[in-house]
């Protein structure tokens, strides 16, 4: 047992050395840290430790993950965002031309002011799945030079997940908010709240106050865990959220957001995206190339449109996903050279309905 206690006074040792070795830890953090760790010796000292020494180490390890300070600097360069968005996004010119507006603000600020106090608005994208509303959030961190945070909300069944458990429940770990930022390594990520309408019906009103304080400038610069037990400043974060509808989200929250609806994608729109974006990527992730697998002008029609009108892309990519590990398999149990869809041979390759 003496062994045992010698190694845990090693530990402990080891914990205070690195929390002196961290220069961003809040003064009163790293004082509430270092009473835990008074006290933890105290219980080493008394024989009463295994369970305290878990909690407390695992609180430290948690403590120390938190960006304090550690921020990315924005790039804020207007030719290579449009460079971006037109990478990432065929049409939606009303939707891109809003976030090269975000961002040309955000270097007037930066260049004219040079004050981090400005806040940016908070933008709301509502529309249907797989009309591309997290590819913009994906597009706006790659254009600033930002980490990228996600926090899904489909079916989140408490604010805990959010906001985290007090560190006196057993097991209990951050939200994903500190969770999300911890992952990052910077406190000013774009943080991306996807789905937001989408959470349990019966935790729902829960989950709106938490978003409350996250999207509310006055609160986020305090944002506090119920986990970490100390305010973390939130303020300098890019807050981006998507929601299919905005029947499920409180007064209280839309009033702090901008809403963008997105709209739906025509027939001709499909296909070019599908061209240019969805079946280059698809041909290369199965080990093809671009001239092993061609589709006939004529079959896009019934490729972009197999059950009637769809405002999104998710059913053309699976149904592309389909034709193209069909060709694969064909190309290697057959020896061919290359695959031409037709209305000849299309049934081999595309569901039939």
């Amino acid at each position: 047992m003496s062994d045992y206690k010698e190694i845990l006074e090693k530990e402990i040792q080891e914990l205070k050395d690195t929390v002196a070795s961290v220069t961003d830890l809040p003064e009163e953090m790293r004082s509430k840290v270092n009473k835990d760790i008074v006290a933890l010796e105290r219980s080493v000292a008394l024989g009463s430790y295994d369970e305290k020494y878990e909690k407390v180490s695992r609180y430290i390890e948690w403590v120390l993950k938190v960006p304090w300070k550690k921020e990315t600097q924005d790039t804020l360069d207007i030719q290579k965002t449009i460079e971006i968005f037109e990478k990432h996004h065929y049409g939606m010119y009303d939707v891109k031309d809003r976030f090269l507006e975000y961002v040309s603000v955000l270097k007037l600020r930066n260049q004219n002011f040079g004050d981090g106090e400005f806040r940016a608005p908070i933008l709301l994208l509502v529309g249907l799945v797989g009309t591309g509303k997290t590819t913009f959030a994906i597009s706006l961190a790659e254009a600033l030079g930002r980490e990228l945070v996600r926090i899904p909300f489909g079916g989140m069944g408490s604010a805990k997940e959010l906001r985290g458990n007090s560190r006196l429940v057993l097991g209990a770990e951050p939200g994903k908010i500190i969770k999300g930022i911890c992952d990052a390594g910077v406190r000013n990520p774009v943080i991306l709240l996807d789905e937001i309408d989408r959470g349990s019906e019966d935790a729902n009103k829960d989950i709106m106050g938490v978003l409350v304080e996250l999207l509310d400038p006055s609160q986020n610069v305090a944002f506090r865990d119920e986990f970490i037990d100390y305010p973390v400043n939130l303020s300098h974060a890019i807050f981006l959220a998507t929601a299919n509808n905005t029947v499920a989200i409180a007064t209280a929250v839309m009033d702090r957001m901008e809403k963008i609806t997105m709209p739906s994608y025509t027939d001709h729109e499909k296909i070019v995206i599908a061209q240019k974006y969805i079946l280059p990527g698809l041909i290369k992730e199965a080990g093809l190339k671009p001239e092993q697998l061609v589709i006939a002008d004529d079959i896009w029609p019934s490729i972009t449109r197999p059950l009637g009108y769809d405002a999104g892309i998710r059913t053309l990519q699976r149904t592309l996903q389909g034709a193209v590990r069909k060709a694969a398999r064909i190309i290697v149990e057959k020896g061919y050279s290359e695959i031409v869809i037709t209305m000849d041979n299309k049934k081999i390759f595309l569901p039939q309905y």
